[in-house]
């Protein structure tokens, strides 16, 4: 991995007892992932390697990943304002939990991202399509036939235009829901999902 771009002497380390705190959050979900502390060997590995390093009161110095291959792939650090706390954006290769879990904080992560909850839905189900005979579900009616999904997606964006229109805020934000779990649907039968649309506005910004 490249050297991550960041200044060590933004931060005080002499105000944890040569610890700072680290927020580690997923850069396309925006969920939060873990939280840490490192020291200054800890983030000059993790500035050197591309990867997240973490100083553990138990272990000592630790890659994460380094055992099981979960590692956090740095996207950006940043110092906050009282410069004894680090927020670090990660590309996480695997759950971030040493549970398994997508998140240490496993009931309000999901929650949090709600978007990409139902876009992994949407994936499970379209890999799980078969000729079993299984009865299909609504979503995978929709994957299945390319001119009920764009007739939806039409409907789900002029019921969306007719709430705007009477000013109805209630409605609006449940056709938008609407809307928007269509449009997942067809991106899913491009092959396209949500991370694909988030790295398309990354790039836009």
């Amino acid at each position: 991995m490249p050297p991550v771009s960041f200044d060590l002497a933004a931060l005080d380390f002499q105000k944890g007892n040569g610890l700072v705190s680290v927020v580690t959050q997923d850069a396309l979900t925006g969920a939060v992932l873990m939280t840490a502390f490192a020291d200054r060997e800890a983030l000059e590995q993790t500035v050197a390697t591309g990867e997240m390093h973490y100083r553990s009161r138990t272990r000592g110095l630790w890659h994460k990943g380094a055992t099981s291959g979960n590692v956090q792939r740095v996207v950006s650090l940043e110092a906050d304002c009282d410069r004894d706390a680090v927020l670090a954006r990660v590309t996480p290769a695997g759950p971030a939990c040493h549970a398994g879990t997508f998140s240490c904080f496993a009931d309000t992560a999901p929650v949090a991202d709600m978007l990409s909850a139902v876009d992994a839905t949407i994936r499970v189900r379209a890999e799980s399509m078969d000729d079993s005979g299984a009865t299909p579900t609504y979503t995978q009616r929709l994957l299945a036939d390319r001119n009920l999904r764009l007739k939806k997606l039409g409907e789900e964006a002029a019921e969306l235009v007719t709430a705007c229109a009477d000013g109805n805020a209630g409605r609006a934000a449940e056709e938008a829901a609407d809307l928007i779990y269509h449009a997942l649907v067809a991106l899913r039968a491009l092959g396209v999902g949500l991370d694909d649309v988030r790295a398309a506005l990354a790039a836009r910004r």
